[in-house]
């Protein structure tokens, strides 16, 4: 058994046991996407793409798995704003694009960039409760990104965009899981467990350099070009429109 522990992260840990990197993201809060956890999280997906790891969990803390973006930057003016966006654009693209199988643990809540980070996992299973997943933006005085609609219409069943994209629909889990922000709900304390047995299935089942060309093949147009149109689209992005 391969079992190695980072705790120097902050509120993100990395264990890595069989070939699984499971990352842990618990701020003891709303495990909000300040600068200190995209940084953090871009470690740990380091540390993930080493030879000894087969596949990914990121796994959320008891009934929260992201409220979205740090508030108290997306308001503190346009710049920081558009910074913590560019660099949040580019780490749910890097876990779009990223090389093994990753599975996302929907402990709880996931609201915003919490949710557009479940459209970029392979497998999301989510905790069934009074949880509210969904992008509320528009709802909150703030644009969808367009590195989020593009994720998010390569993920999310045609039924369900518009209603989640523009007119900031939240869902429950088991809506969300119809939707397409989800793919399996289970009992709330089965999450992690369930998370980790499935990404332990595929890092063992699938074979690592076809997976790698399909990823490729597969995802690669959607991550360029929303890649290539980042930049303008930060320019775009005002939340005192």
């Amino acid at each position: 058994m391969d079992d190695t522990n980072t705790t120097d992260a902050g509120p993100v840990t990395v264990t890595v046991t069989d070939g699984v990197a499971v990352i842990d993201l618990d701020d003891g809060k709303a495990n909000a996407l300040g600068f200190d956890v995209l940084a953090g999280l871009d470690a740990a997906l380091d540390r993930a793409e080493q030879d000894d790891v087969t596949a990914v969990v990121l796994v959320g803390r008891e009934g929260r798995f992201s409220a979205g973006f740090d508030l108290s930057v997306m308001t503190s003016g346009p710049e920081g704003a558009r910074d913590m966006l560019g660099r949040g654009a580019e780490l749910g693209l890097r876990f779009y694009m990223f090389p093994k199988p990753v599975v996302f643990a929907a402990t709880g809540h996931a609201l915003a960039m919490g949710a557009i980070l479940l459209c970029c996992a392979d497998v999301r299973i989510g905790a069934d409760g009074p949880f509210k997943i969904g992008l509320n933006e528009v709802a909150i005085g703030m644009p969808v990104p367009g590195f989020a609609v593009g994720i998010c219409q390569d993920r999310l069943a045609l039924p369900a965009f518009t209603a989640a994209i523009q007119l900031a629909k939240v869902h429950s889990p088991d809506e969300a899981r119809a939707a397409g922000f989800l793919d399996e709900v289970v009992p709330a304390d089965e999450v992690r467990d369930r998370a980790i047995a499935t990404a332990a299935e595929l890092g063992s089942r699938l074979h690592a350099g076809p997976f790698r060309t399909t990823r490729r093949t597969v995802r690669g147009h959607v991550a360029e070009r929303l890649s290539a149109e980042l930049a303008e689209d930060l320019k775009l992005f005002d939340v005192s429109a």
